[in-house]
């Protein structure tokens, strides 16, 4: 970013305004305003972060559910209201904050959110083992206002290119800046999102055997989430590697990430197809809640299949559809 700074310096013009986007560490923003002032006195800096949901983009571009700006003069929020004046007619909240606090309104609201994901993942585990439902549990906290059902779907965890890289990032500045303690919560929930991973692998072991080497699985999903072709740290493909690495015959398909998850995995197989993917297999992985996944007909995909056997990652799946299907059905969080 300091070379960015540079680069563009002497193209501004008296009064010019340079605002930043980007999820930085805390301090970024007024190390940059310091280096500007010293290259080109006659502009200034903001930091206004983006909060871009990956398949929402143009959505959120236009239609954000709030705006922040990190500014330092009143000069600098006026301009960037200017810009967004559009938006802001359409009663868009406005926040105007530091330059430090705008740079940590996006790291600590990635960090809400990799929080209330893992925590119903270790609630999760605490209802495998008392027998309990965390779909039930999640849908009667839920109704809690002060909660809220978003992001209490228990499964696999999160990955992407944003929460891990950003929870992870957090710790490490806010050691640097001597606040090690404050995030050390975060380790567990990056801890707590790893294990769920090994969960899966721990079921689809009990499932078949210790030994995977005569086993073929099919993984519906390579994405990190749906409507993405993204398959950054997801969840979905790490799971098939491991397996693989395991001895499996793996067999991955996915709507959208088959060509980016083959760049990166050339080693796995991949289908074209649900019906070629579970074609024979002993067991299937649900991982990545896409519509179509859910809209599976269990009694046709049973007649692909070598053994009715489904693990739903994803908690997205009507068990009782499958179950009454002939299907063996295991879910994370709710007890057979």
């Amino acid at each position: 970013m300091k070379s960015a700074v540079a680069a563009i310096a002497p193209h501004l013009k008296e009064g010019a305004l340079v605002v930043g986007k980007s999820t930085v560490p805390v301090g970024t923003a007024q190390s940059l305003r310091e280096q500007l002032a010293q290259i080109a006195p006659h502009a200034d800096l903001a930091w206004n972060p983006e909060f871009l949901r990956e398949g929402f983009a143009v959505e959120d571009t236009l239609t954000p559910n709030r705006l922040v700006v990190g500014v330092a003069n009143d000069r600098a929020e006026q301009i960037l209201k200017d810009v967004y004046a559009p938006i802001l007619a359409l009663g868009t909240p406005w926040i105007r904050a530091d330059l430090p606090t705008a740079e940590l309104v996006k790291v600590a609201a990635n960090s809400f959110l990799a929080t209330k994901i893992s925590f119903i993942n270790a609630m999760a585990e605490v209802c495998e083992a008392a027998g309990g439902d965390v779909t039930v549990l999640a849908k009667a906290i839920g109704y809690d206002p002060r909660i809220g059902s978003r992001f209490l779907q228990a499964g696999i965890g999160f990955g992407g290119g944003c929460l891990p890289k950003d929870i992870r990032a957090f710790m490490a500045r806010a050691e640097e800046l001597g606040a090690k303690q404050a995030l050390e919560f975060l380790r567990e929930i990056d801890a707590i999102n790893l294990r769920a991973r090994q969960r899966v692998i721990g079921v689809v072991r009990s499932d078949l055997s210790e030994d995977l080497t005569q086993y073929t699985i099919a993984v519906l999903g390579a994405t990190f989430k749906p409507d993405s072709d993204d398959v950054r740290d997801s969840p979905a493909l790490d799971i098939a590697v491991q397996l693989h690495a395991a001895g499996a015959t793996v067999v991955v398909h996915d709507p959208k990430g088959i060509e980016p998850a083959r760049k990166r995995f050339p080693t796995l197989t991949f289908a074209e197809s649900v019906s070629d993917c579970v074609k024979g297999a002993d067991l299937i992985l649900h991982l990545t809640e896409w519509k179509e996944y859910r809209a599976l007909d269990p009694s046709v995909i049973g007649k692909l299949v070598k053994n009715k056997m489904i693990i739903d990652g994803r908690n997205a799946l009507d068990r009782d559809l499958w179950r009454s299907a002939g299907w063996k059905f295991h879910a994370l969080g709710r007890s057979d």
